[in-house]
């Protein structure tokens, strides 16, 4: 909503997605002596709350633990997480309107399937609340000041006796996420860990599965994915994958660009290999398929291939292999076997680099979390500053993991602001 910029508040609050809406709630509610001002540079809030989850808002996931994120250390991680776990955050957006339920792989969505009803119930809350929230006022920076901070923004200066830094990261720019909040923690004295686009969508160049993306785009199948550093598997992870025109996208590939861009940023030597047969080895496959020539002898290789990944993959695979689809598996040569084995186990993507933040769905690295106290999302380096969300040194997994940070991080940092000592 638009307004006239007050001269002065208690707390201001800079930016207004998930975690800035939900730290205006959570700051009001426990301590409703508390002035909070909610400033945002859009004209409309919670862009990204709208375009999340296809336009439905994967609010949280039903399981949620410190080691379905990365970035700063878990057990910091664990320590917010707990301050506002799942059940008490289903009940939070019950209370507020929003009955949520459960989907694949344990997400958790609005029951109406519309993102909008869950940004509309938390700006119905932030205003119940007697939060003031300011459309339309980009903060331009932040300086200490005498008695708190004196907060610049497009419209003239206001006093602040706290601040949040709520600004998110880098990721979906189009949003408002454009990184200036990295700029203003470093100018507060706070370290930024470099940072990468993360759930991003990998372009694959020119390597020995050529034009396969491009073959079977549009086709979806389960892999796991093999992250290696410097010759050693960093990470391994299973999930979706889907081929597209440019590369590979789908939950798997989007959590694994994290590692991928984490080891290029580094400096280290990285690839990625798909396994099309997840959670096998190339003794177990190669039993598989043993079992298959004896069972079914006559069978086309083709065929036999299809019963273990979809037929259009069986059919490109086979084709780079230079194997006879057509021939019969009585037939299949022990090099062509093993070729096989090979490719359906480690089968190389040749990653030339990233969709960049217009896809990404969050942003890897942030304020370093070691100057941050777990126990009010305070700055250890700068007094009165708090920092919650994106623009922290922590990245989840896909499946409603970010959004459970926002929402945990701002009730930290909600409990912070009620009991701290703010100059008046």
């Amino acid at each position: 909503m638009a307004g006239v910029l007050p001269p002065s508040c208690d707390v201001a609050i800079v930016g207004a997605g998930a975690a800035g809406l939900a730290t205006a709630i959570f700051a009001r509610r426990l301590n409703p002596s508390r002035s909070v001002l909610l400033l945002d540079g859009a004209k409309k809030p919670g862009a990204k709350i709208l375009v999340s989850g296809g336009g439905r808002c994967n609010v949280t996931n039903i399981t949620v633990s410190e080691t379905d994120f990365w970035g700063g250390r878990r057990p910091v991680i664990r320590r917010v997480l707990r301050a506002l776990p799942v059940d008490d955050t289903i009940a939070f957006f019950r209370e507020i309107g929003v009955e949520l339920r459960e989907e694949d792989d344990g997400k958790l969505f609005p029951d109406t399937n519309r993102a909008r009803d869950v940004l509309d119930a938390v700006l119905r809350e932030v205003d119940a609340s007697g939060a003031r929230r300011l459309a339309d006022h980009r903060v331009l920076d932040v300086h200490r000041a005498e008695r708190g901070f004196r907060l610049v923004t497009s419209r003239g200066d206001v006093q602040a006796g706290a601040v949040v830094l709520a600004t998110g990261g880098q990721s979906l720019p189009k949003s408002g996420s454009d990184g200036a909040g990295f700029e203003i923690a470093r100018r507060l004295g706070h370290t930024i860990v470099p940072t990468t686009p993360g759930l991003v969508p990998l372009v694959l160049g020119h390597g020995p599965d050529e034009d396969l993306h491009r073959e079977l785009s549009g086709v979806a199948q389960d892999v796991e994915l093999a992250v290696w550093v410097d010759g050693v598997v960093a990470a391994r992870l299973e999930g979706a994958l889907l081929w597209t025109h440019f590369g590979i996208s789908g939950p798997v590939a989007l959590n694994a660009s994290r590692h991928w861009l984490r080891a290029q940023l580094e400096g280290r030597a990285v690839r990625l290999t798909a396994n099309f047969c997840p959670g096998e080895q190339s003794d177990g496959v190669d039993a598989r398929w043993t079992s298959l020539a004896k069972a079914r002898p006559n069978a086309s290789v083709q065929s036999a291939l299809a019963t273990m990944v979809p037929a259009s993959v069986a059919g490109a695979l086979l084709r780079r292999l230079r194997i006879d689809a057509g021939g019969t598996l009585a037939h299949v040569t022990r090099d062509d076997r093993r070729a096989l084995v090979h490719a359906l186990v480690e089968w190389p993507l040749d990653v030339a680099g990233t969709r960049g933040y217009n896809y990404a769905e969050v942003t890897a690295g942030g304020v370093a979390l070691t100057e941050i106290d777990p126990s009010t999302m305070a700055s250890r380096v700068c007094p009165g500053l708090f920092l919650v969300g994106e623009i922290l040194d922590v990245d989840g997994r896909i499946g409603g993991f970010n959004f459970q940070w926002a929402w945990s991080s701002a009730r930290v940092a909600g409990g912070g602001l009620a009991r701290g000592d703010i100059p008046a």
